[in-house]
């Protein structure tokens, strides 16, 4: 854990030192608020800070191994439209027979572009180029010696744009996203053993029900203000192999992940199930919570503000 607080220090410092300047709140197009899902990203630009994110579940591995995450990932704004995240897991895993291994995963990045921003739709979309940096990890935890670039695309869209006569319908919203992986190394060679290393194309999105949405929005149903502040949803992400396979039959993996996420003023708070696709997935349900931090609420003068402000000329 305290690699992570390391690393996430380090990038904050080094931003904190860079000029600021003024900008908008985190994600909200129109009326709408995208929250910051807790499996696939959402589709803005924005100053958080997930800490931590914590998961429990039994992986997908034969025979299958008790595996317990805690993450965390920064989010900066560098303009209005553009964003760096950093992020690191330290994963512990318990495997059949007792044995335990645990180490920290590789240190991820992501670069992110808000392209597209429709206020009157609730329509938003960005794309990403995250990278995971091979090499950064641990061995022991089964962390690739080689990194893998991922350029990714993102939408939301909300759906105000519904009829009165469906006005209960209209706190939904959906997010996707999809991205193709290339690790850097077509095989990889340990103790004389080649492995494949196949390129997937990535894929998920959640739907959404937004309580502050139908407050503020469709209709003020006098409900105590802990329910108003309440999104149920559905997550879901897969990864599918889409060549330089490495055996098996599942080419496809990934999970479901019914949950609700807590909107706060300044903080968010999200559990949500682990529901595996396949058994190469997983093996049973699991669970995964997270605390979400609004940097740009928290700290609306100075670390909430992008380092360059778009021209007003």
């Amino acid at each position: 854990m305290a690699r992570i607080f390391m690393r996430a220090v380090a990038v904050a410092t080094v931003i904190a030192c860079l000029p600021i300047s003024h900008a908008s709140a985190h994600c909200f197009v129109g009326n709408r608020f995208f929250p910051a899902t807790l499996i696939v990203d959402d589709p803005c630009v924005a100053d958080e800070l997930s800490l931590p994110t914590v998961s429990a579940f039994r992986n997908g591995d034969d025979p299958s191994a008790h595996e317990a995450d805690i993450s965390a990932e920064l989010s900066k704004k560098i303009t209005d439209t553009f964003g760096i995240s950093v992020g690191d897991t330290w994963i512990h895993l318990r495997e059949p027979g007792g044995k335990t291994v645990q180490g920290f995963d590789n240190f991820a990045t992501s670069f992110k572009f808000q392209f597209l921003t429709d206020p009157a739709e609730e329509f938003v979309m960005s794309a990403s180029l995250d990278v995971d940096w091979g090499g950064t990890g641990s061995k022991a935890i089964g962390a690739e010696p080689f990194s893998t670039l991922t350029p990714t695309l993102f939408v939301g869209k909300g759906f105000g744009f519904l009829p009165e006569s469906l006005k209960y319908l209209k706190p939904l919203a959906i997010t996707g996203q999809v991205g193709y992986a290339v690790p850097t190394q077509s095989s990889t060679i340990e103790d004389g053993e080649t492995t494949l290393n196949p390129q997937s194309v990535v894929w998920g999105g959640s739907l959404q029900y937004s309580m502050p949405y139908l407050k503020s929005a469709v209709e003020d149903k006098g409900l105590p203000d802990f329910v108003n502040r309440l999104i149920p949803l559905v997550e879901w992400s897969l990864s599918t192999e889409t060549s330089n396979f490495n055996g098996g039959e599942e080419r496809t993996t990934g999970t479901v992940n019914p949950g609700v996420i807590y909107v706060g003023d300044k903080f968010q708070i999200g559990a949500e199930a682990i529901i595996p696709v396949n058994r190469a997935s997983g093996d049973g349900a699991g669970g995964i919570a997270q605390l979400h931090l609004y940097l740009d609420d928290i700290f609306p003068k100075t670390y909430g503000q992008p380092l360059f402000a778009a021209s007003t000329h």
